[in-house]
């Protein structure tokens, strides 16, 4: 069976990429210049960390709660905003408490990850109760039930790596009714393990002059990497169906 989210991932992986190569021009004005400032939130902090005191931990708890809790704010920083976190408290002259951002962050990304699946949840019954919905087909909610009761732990982990379907994983999640207990379990650890592992890259790495002056390519080695084992279920599945006989 093909995985929900590697099939979101192969589609989304050539985007990154693009956005990545763009030129890092400011638009002037519109809805470019909000995308704009989304996308380099992490320099805004940066430079703007020290004077804006507890307010830089009320806002990067909130930019986490929404990337990872509305579907409409996928285009939100998620890695890179970690990095610059670990980055910035890692010098010298900063003021910045880690505990308290790594508690706060993990807290964080686990409950926009509840409320995505939430309301996923809400929304996939009426999705079956209408086959001819405009959003969703009541088909492919079948198959990510299907998806998530055999792979469900490890694509609601991996899934935190890879920006855009690390926002839509719980929503799928919800949609195809996995088990909330057996999601909550996931979501804990991928919270845990995604908020520990970048926000640490940056604190022990950040500072690193070549790590620094080339962070698009780290973070394009970040989505490899994460979505490689993704692939490679969907390629076994794929082998394992092929030589089934009909």
């Amino acid at each position: 069976m093909s995985s929900p989210l590697s099939l979101l991932a192969a589609t989304t992986f050539d985007k990154i990429l693009a956005q990545v190569a763009a030129p890092a021009t400011q638009p002037e004005s519109g809805f470019g210049h909000l995308l704009y400032i989304a996308r380099h939130l992490g320099e805004y902090l940066s430079d703007h960390a020290t004077s804006m005191g507890v307010w830089f931990y009320v806002i990067v708890f909130a930019i986490v709660l929404a990337e990872t809790g509305i579907v409409l704010l996928a285009f939100l920083p998620g890695d890179s905003l970690l990095f610059v976190i670990g980055t910035l408290c890692a010098q010298e002259t900063s003021t910045l408490n880690v505990g308290i951002l790594v508690f706060g962050l993990i807290v964080a990304a686990i409950v926009g990850d509840t409320i995505n699946y939430h309301v996923g949840k809400y929304l996939g019954p009426k999705v079956l109760n209408n086959p001819n919905s405009r959003w969703l087909n009541p088909k492919h909610i079948v198959k990510a039930h299907e998806f998530y009761e055999r792979y469900g732990g490890k694509a609601i982990v991996l899934a935190r790596f890879i920006p855009i379907v690390r926002t839509f994983a719980p929503f799928i999640a919800g949609v195809g009714t996995m088990s909330y207990t057996r999601f909550m379990i996931y979501n804990i650890v991928g919270g845990i393990g995604w908020i520990v592992l970048i926000l640490g890259a940056g604190y022990f790495f950040g500072n690193i002059p070549v790590i620094k002056n080339n962070f698009s390519l780290v973070t394009v080695g970040i989505i490899v990497i994460s979505v490689l084992p993704l692939v490679w279920e969907w390629w076994v599945a794929k082998r394992r169906t092929a030589s089934t006989p009909a």
